[in-house]
């Protein structure tokens, strides 16, 4: 953990959704920073109940369920609570998950996570579960949002598992052309703004206009939460001043104070 007031002074853009920012809000100006909270996405429950009717109903059948976001965990036990009235019906499923922050949640259900990758991307995830063990014809659940993990599913496919996808959940960008909080940050600019995922660094991306800095702004250091969003940033033309060791915020202050 940084230094108490290690960000005395500093001015940190967020881009996390509206609701899911306060924890990093307030641990960050823990630290001394003025936090500038930018929600460039919306994420909304998005649940077809044909398609959750027969994943229910296969649930028994699965060796893996593969959670990709805190969003994902959330929204799926939501949805399970409200047809099962025991955990124990998920049966003898393991557990897979993207990310500490994933990972901390299906663990906050007092549920074990059988396999975390260092790494906190869908790729390094199916290539552990590949090398743990043969996934030739394993059946696999992937818990995913609307914006869906594409190459954890093509290397399952590519060895040759049976993969379903749950989608339980909707990414959208917002609209922050009126917002009073981006006038102030054209304005005056900031020392950095961290990306948490690939869709906010799109959304900044589409909402370039809306969010160009004025000629006496300071242009914030952009720093990324892991390798996947950083792909995004650079696909898009971002730069990427900074990147986590791991996607956490500890990880995160700890790159821009080291840039810094």
């Amino acid at each position: 953990m940084p230094d108490k007031k290690s960000l005395s002074g500093r001015r940190i853009v967020l881009t996390r959704p509206a609701g899911s920012s306060a924890d990093w809000r307030d641990r960050l100006a823990a630290q001394g920073a003025e936090v500038i909270e930018l929600p460039l996405i919306r994420v909304t429950k998005d649940v077809n109940l044909d398609t959750l009717a027969e994943v229910f109903q296969e649930l028994s059948s699965y060796e893996w369920i593969i959670f990709t976001s805190v969003n994902g965990v959330k929204f799926f036990f939501e949805e399970f609570n409200r047809v099962y009235d025991d955990i124990r019906s998920l049966g003898l499923v393991r557990i897979a998950a993207v990310g500490e922050a994933t990972a901390a949640a299906v663990r906050e259900l007092h549920l074990r996570v059988d396999l975390q990758p260092k790494k906190a991307s869908g790729d390094e995830l199916a290539k552990e579960l590949i090398t743990r063990e043969s996934m030739d014809s394993a059946k696999v659940l992937v818990i995913t949002g609307s914006r869906n993990r594409d190459t954890l599913v093509e290397k399952l496919h590519e060895a040759r598992t049976i993969v379903d996808q749950l989608p339980v959940y909707k990414t959208e960008e917002t609209d922050l052309a009126g917002d009073p909080v981006a006038t102030d940050f054209r304005a005056k600019g900031a020392d950095a703004i961290f990306f948490a995922s690939p869709s906010a660094a799109q959304s900044f991306f589409d909402q370039a206009a809306a969010l160009k800095l004025g000629a006496k702004a300071k242009r914030p250091l952009a720093g990324s939460i892991g390798t996947t969003t950083t792909a995004t940033m650079k696909q898009l033309g971002l730069p990427v001043d900074f990147e986590a060791g791991e996607a956490s915020l500890d990880s995160l202050i700890a790159a821009l104070l080291k840039k810094l």
